[in-house]
């Protein structure tokens, strides 16, 4: 069952973050021509960011009915949207073609899939949380973790895979559509995995039990665990910045800042994706053993060993910069205790919604504003990003120690519903 959960939202992360490694293409290809290089960076990934201001809804509405209704079916509707919308990104005419109808659309696409994985991800969490038992559930978080490091490393890798095989000529022709093409098979390949899962059984038992919330999931979360949703944003926090830090953003940073080639970038961050998927899964194990509190705190002074790496990133050279890279990615470990973090703050009656409350909410703000408003920031500060990481470092330390010296916030121990 985690495999397939973890295939699923691999071939699902794919379809939404394969946009950013062709960011540079797109935005030549949908806005006006003659625009400044910096402007149509920004403009671009600010309809990258319309995914992300999107999630809330689609989390909201998708956890609803996952906690009503169950989680599978939730499951099964969120990748198959996603499919389409990406489908139709493959298809979508350039700025020659129609006008501001281009970007117009390519926003509406945008917005459809962060509808779809608005559910996907806190879906991902917490089927996988309640279908182990409770010594297990970071284990399972790492699993699920690394499969959407896969799919952000299926993209990377698939994007560098076309600027070594085609021309610069041939990707602006017709080359970037491919990948979302890919995307639409890979989606389609996703629902049908998703039809071989089965219900978890806490949602079984909650169901069997009628022990399924009365009313709105949504204001039993908010009037009874306004403590979770805080640190459950805070968790989004420190995850977001693994997730676009370290691996979507890579790419950007290195071609803008340290001149390196489209190809070579994008080998780097299939590095840096691949080291992260390995990371998420040893602290998966690591954090079964030792707890969220120390993990946050260990994986934070890691995290900034990786910023250090991050910082001297292209000092001795190309080897030099693949080892860098390694180091930056396995640096994301941490990231494992979030979603760990998130299902232990929520019972099982209402623990979809309030994952995903949190989650979108946060990451819509932090997770899609990152990129933006780094692009603006690097251009007067080349350490911009650097400084940032350093401080979601800080944060990871300072909410390890906070879980710490308060064991009683966390109710990792009521994954099945009825345990005390």
């Amino acid at each position: 069952m985690l495999s397939l959960a973890a295939a699923g939202g691999a071939l699902e992360f794919y379809d939404f973050v394969i946009f950013v490694f062709l960011a540079d293409v797109i935005g030549v290809l949908i806005f006006p021509p003659g625009l400044p290089s910096w402007l149509v960076l920004v403009q671009t990934f600010g309809i990258f960011a319309a995914g992300y201001i999107f999630r809330p809804l689609g989390g909201l509405v998708l956890a609803h009915f996952g906690d009503l209704f169950g989680r599978k079916r939730v499951f099964a509707f969120s990748i198959l949207l996603m499919s389409v919308s990406t489908l139709a990104v493959a298809f979508l005419p350039n700025y020659q073609t129609i006008g501001v109808a281009a970007p117009l659309l390519l926003v509406a696409m945008r917005i459809l899939q962060g509808v779809a994985i608005g559910g996907e991800v806190p879906g991902a969490w917490t089927f996988a949380a309640e279908h182990v038992s409770s010594r297990q559930v970071g284990f399972a978080c790492g699993i699920v973790c690394a499969g959407l490091s896969l799919g952000i490393l299926l993209g990377a890798g698939i994007a560098a895979a076309m600027s070594a095989l085609l021309t610069p000529a041939d990707i602006l022709s017709y080359g970037w559509r491919l990948p979302f093409l890919l995307g639409g098979v890979f989606g389609g390949i996703g629902v049908h995995l998703r039809r071989m899962l089965h219900e978890t059984p806490v949602f079984t038992q909650l169901r069997a039990r009628r022990m399924l919330v009365p009313e709105l999931p949504l204001g039993d979360v908010v009037k009874r665990h306004r403590q979770g949703i805080v640190i459950s944003m805070l968790c989004t926090w420190i995850l977001s910045a693994g997730v676009v830090m370290l691996t979507l953003m890579v790419p950007t940073i290195l071609q803008s800042l340290h001149h390196v080639s489209h190809q070579d970038a994008l080998i780097a961050t299939s590095i840096s994706t691949l080291s992260l998927t390995v990371g998420v899964i040893l602290a998966g194990i690591v954090l079964d053993q030792i707890g969220p509190a120390r993990l946050l705190i260990l994986g934070g002074t890691l995290l900034a060993l990786g910023d250090y790496a991050f910082y001297s990133i292209t000092s001795f050279g190309t080897s030099h910069l693949y080892v860098a890279c390694a180091a930056v990615g396995f640096s994301g470990a941490v990231t494992t205790a979030a979603p760990f973090v998130m299902v232990s703050c929520f019972p099982p009656s209402v623990r979809f919604t309030g994952v995903s409350f949190s989650y979108n909410i946060a990451y819509a703000i932090l997770g899609g504003l990152t990129p933006i408003t780094l692009a603006a920031l690097l251009t007067l500060n080349p350490l911009a990003h650097v400084y940032y990481l350093l401080f979601i470092s800080v944060l990871a330390v300072g909410l390890g120690i906070y879980l710490w010296v308060s064991p009683g916030v966390l109710k990792q121990g009521r994954m099945k519903p009825g345990e005390k």
